[in-house]
């Protein structure tokens, strides 16, 4: 049995809590005797969240053993954490099997001293602040979760479910975590290196309409001439002057803009439908195979056969 210590504290992010801990309890559920899941705070004291509710731990830190699992959750409580929890966390965070952060709860870790030397995330709010305050960090703001040797880094909030539901499938199996997925109704799709945000959230909506016009066609049209000058045209405006302003008002370029609408449109399709590689990376706009595979191994390490057999779910019976 593995023991998941979930780590408690004044401020603390409800779902970064709840979310996790509901994912191994349905674990427990599925298979009894898989996990045993403790909370505990420095003193044992219940602790107020940062949306009103009062949680009751378990323990006080002081009484707990090495769990195989320790989880520490993210909140406004990060900000100014008591230094005898980040002493806590020194000492035995690098004793256990697994050390887990949701959320800011990296900025713990990080201050701890835990993250030195390795690649993290966190949520997208503070991944500058957290890469300026511990250069040491390879702070990564793209992916939903970072697995970085034993020590794993989620982004915000509902990422720690996908990051929990990625243990219980290491744990597991894979028919376990989507079993779990199910009962709690969420897709288990969600590999760590997808992007915090899409394409759409992930750049500013433009200020002026037609900006705004050549967003929406990109999305709609991947599979159309999206080159600078083309999407220019669509705009009514020179090419130079499009990209600028295209920048500007979306806070990325049109190259970059369409390089990650097309990734997530042959992503959708690798899971969602049974259509070839060929006949995708058309749909998609890459025109080749070729140009599909180089692009899925630049940005996610994986082919677009081998990205399809790891994440799309597997048909019922």
């Amino acid at each position: 049995m593995r023991t998941v210590l979930v780590v408690l504290f004044d401020d603390v992010q409800s779902l970064d809590v709840t979310g996790p801990v509901e994912v191994f309890a349905g674990a427990e559920v599925y298979r009894g005797g898989s996990y045993r899941i403790r909370t505990a705070s420095l003193d044992g004291a219940p602790v107020r969240t940062s949306g009103g509710l009062t949680l009751v731990p378990d323990h006080a830190l002081a009484e707990v053993s090495t769990p195989h699992t320790l989880l520490v959750p993210g909140g406004a409580g990060t900000r100014r954490p008591d230094p005898r929890l980040t002493s806590w966390l020194r000492e035995h965070g690098p004793r256990a099997e697994r050390l887990v952060s949701v959320c800011t709860g990296a900025v713990l870790l990080a201050a701890a001293g835990l993250l030195d030397g390795r690649r993290a995330t966190t949520h997208w709010a503070y991944c500058d602040k957290l890469a300026r305050d511990h250069p040491a960090i390879q702070v990564d703001p793209d992916p939903i979760y970072v697995r970085d040797g034993q020590v794993y880094t989620a982004a915000g909030v509902t990422s720690g479910i996908d990051l929990a539901l990625a243990l219980v499938e290491e744990d597991l199996g894979r028919d376990a975590a989507l079993a779990i997925a199910r009962h709690l109704v969420v897709f288990l799709r969600r590999p760590g290196n997808q992007a915090q945000f899409s394409a759409q959230l992930a750049a500013q909506t433009a200020q002026r309409a037609p900006l705004r016009e050549v967003q929406q066609w990109i999305t709609e049209h991947p599979d159309d001439d999206l080159g600078v000058e083309s999407l220019a045209a669509r705009a009514r405006l020179s090419p130079r002057h499009f990209a600028r302003a295209f920048r500007t008002e979306t806070g990325m370029t049109p190259g970059r803009y369409v390089e990650r609408v097309r990734l997530e449109h042959a992503r959708r399709l690798l899971e969602d439908t049974g259509d070839g590689i060929e006949e995708i990376s058309r749909a998609s706009g890459y025109g080749t195979p070729e140009a599909m595979r180089r692009a899925f191994v630049k940005t996610l390490g994986a082919a677009p056969a081998e990205y399809r057999r790891r994440f799309r779910p597997a048909p019922t019976r």
